[in-house]
């Protein structure tokens, strides 16, 4: 099972009645109503948190905030506990340093030169309609920040298997060859400038040439 559903379920298990009303009075701008009226437990009330996108494993800052406001300090406290378990889990599962310095990069050229056009983007790498409402939500004046959040997203959803490739295979899919142009640019650049890097920390052995000459014998 779900290791934050099993978390959700052990909340729910302490949560008294009173404190279920409280959290569903909170709740009543973000919840419809009805939904609300029908949630007869805590475990309920999670469960549209969740099919709402409203909480999630890694966005959890709704629910601190609502056990806060009803003074479960030791709730909030075991949900710190959860979230830096699983930080600590998630950067095992990060792409390697030198595919995500080129994924950091791309990025970089992406944000400045796609703006209206992101959430086509953000379609094509596979990131749903909530999150991208939610990404706008939290960033309403920047399409800079809107994009990067939604890549952050992407690389973090995907992990080890995000890869710079699919980016260029999702520009090239939105109609963005010139962006995905930019960016292959960019990326051999970066390229080119590791090479150089080691070639001038590792020098390279003999050549052929050299070698052959150095093993001429001498009569």
């Amino acid at each position: 099972m779900d290791p934050f559903l099993i978390l959700l379920h052990s909340f729910s298990s302490r949560l008294s009645a009173d404190e279920l009303s409280s959290l569903k009075f909170l709740l009543r701008e973000k919840i419809g109503k009805r939904k609300l009226e029908a949630a007869q437990s805590a475990g309920e009330l999670f469960s549209i948190l969740l099919e709402q996108q409203l909480i999630t494993s890694d966005q959890t800052a709704l629910l601190e905030g609502l056990f806060k406001t009803i003074n479960r300090h030791d709730l909030v406290a075991e949900l710190k506990q959860f979230v830096e378990q699983g930080e600590v889990s998630a950067s095992d599962n990060q792409p390697d340093a030198h595919e995500k310095r080129l994924q950091n990069a791309a990025f970089e050229v992406i944000c400045e030169n796609i703006g209206r056009d992101w959430k086509m983007l953000a379609r094509k790498l596979g990131l749903s309609e909530v999150k991208m409402e939610r990404i706008v939500a939290e960033y309403p004046f920047s399409l800079y920040e809107q994009l990067f959040q939604s890549l952050q997203a992407w690389q973090k959803g995907k992990g080890k298997d995000a890869k710079v490739a699919d980016l260029l295979k999702a520009l090239r899919g939105c109609h963005k060859n010139l962006v995905a142009d930019i960016v292959e640019q960019k990326l051999s650049q970066l390229d080119a400038g590791t090479s150089l890097h080691q070639h001038q920390n590792n020098p390279t052995s003999p050549s052929e040439e050299e070698r052959s000459t150095k093993c001429l014998p001498l009569f």
